[in-house]
This record gives C-alpha cells, sequence and structure tokens, in this order.
C-alpha cells in the first residue's frame, strides 16, 4: 500500500514554469514506476504525461516533450514533474500515479494508486 501526495500547483503565466512534486509513503518507494497523467476537464478522461520507470528510463506525451521533465528521488520517496514553457492548453489537474512494476506504463487502468491531484493554471 502507498499514499500519494501531490503540492506544487498554482496559477502561472504562459511561458512561466512550476515545479510538482508528489511525496510517497512507505518503504518501498524505489520498486515503483512513477507517472504523471492530467485531466483537463471534469468529466474527461485522465491522460498520460509522463513517467519514470523502477530503473529511471523515462518516456513523455509528445506534446510535453522537451518542455517537461519528470525525475525521482528514491532516499526522499518523491517524484518530481519540472513543467518549462508552458502554456495555457496545460491547464488542468495533475496527478501522481503509482504503479509496483519494473516496467513504465501508459495507461491510466493500469495504475493501482493515485493522489488527489493539484491544480495548474496557466493565463494566456
Amino acid at each position: 500500500q502507498v499514499q500519494l501526495v501531490e503540492s506544487g500547483g498554482g496559477l502561472v503565466q504562459a511561458g512561466g514554469s512550476l515545479r510538482l512534486s508528489c511525496a510517497a509513503s512507505g518503504r518501498t518507494f524505489s520498486r515503483y514506476s512513477m507517472a504523471w497523467f492530467r485531466r483537463q476537464a471534469p468529466g474527461k478522461e485522465r491522460e498520460f504525461v509522463a513517467v519514470i520507470s523502477r530503473s529511471g528510463s523515462t518516456y513523455y506525451e509528445d506534446s510535453v516533450k522537451g518542455r517537461f521533465t519528470i525525475s525521482r528521488d528514491n532516499v526522499k520517496n518523491t517524484v518530481y514533474l519540472q513543467m518549462n514553457s508552458l502554456k495555457p492548453e496545460d491547464t488542468a489537474v495533475y496527478y501522481c500515479a503509482a504503479l509496483d512494476s519494473y516496467y513504465a506504463r501508459y495507461r491510466e487502468s493500469d495504475y493501482n494508486y493515485w493522489g488527489q491531484g493539484t491544480q495548474v493554471t496557466v493565463s494566456s
């Protein structure tokens, strides 16, 4: 069992930056693949943003490549999402997710554990 708590969301102007953090409970954080998803409107499905595998491999959704960076600190049990060059279309609730697997996964349905979400709003 793992509990996830996101932080770092807020309001930023287009072109600005934010860093999201996701703190995980438990002593086995290093065995989890960790991902960020986002929901851009109520009722829409959460969409994949980025994932970092147990080994540290990273993968990104095409629209965020080159702008977002996912990283993890296995000592602090935390995963980060550094978001640069933000655009109004990045506005969403961002969720952290964990999967007890060596492999990175991209589907919402693959993930067992979710945080409560943090709102990111990018103004034009």
